[in-house]
């Protein structure tokens, strides 16, 4: 879910995220598909949204649409979704 002070709207979103050593902060990004409800929103310009998905809430800035009406998102701090913060919490991969 993206939301403004005006508005909530459903999305559909791939996100990633590293911890950058240099700074010391978690920085998340993503690309939001394309959605005439979110260019309403933004009206082609870059916006501050929060983005909310089941594993939290997050505040991030929308760019400018790319060719293609897809917004990207970026975020420092903690990210709307789910970190591991240890070994164990990955998932096991096949060694083969």
């Amino acid at each position: 879910m993206l939301r403004t002070e005006d508005a909530a709207i459903a999305v559909e979103v791939v996100l990633r995220g590293h911890f950058q050593p240099i700074d010391g902060r978690f920085h998340w990004y993503g690309r939001i598909a394309a959605n005439p409800e979110v260019d309403a929103l933004t009206g082609g310009r870059s916006a501050r949204v929060v983005l909310s998905t089941d594993d939290g809430d997050a505040l991030g800035t929308l760019s400018d649409p790319d060719p293609w009406s897809r917004h990207r998102i970026t975020g420092v701090g903690r990210p709307p979704f789910a970190v591991p913060t240890s070994l164990s919490d990955l998932e096991p991969t096949d060694p083969a």
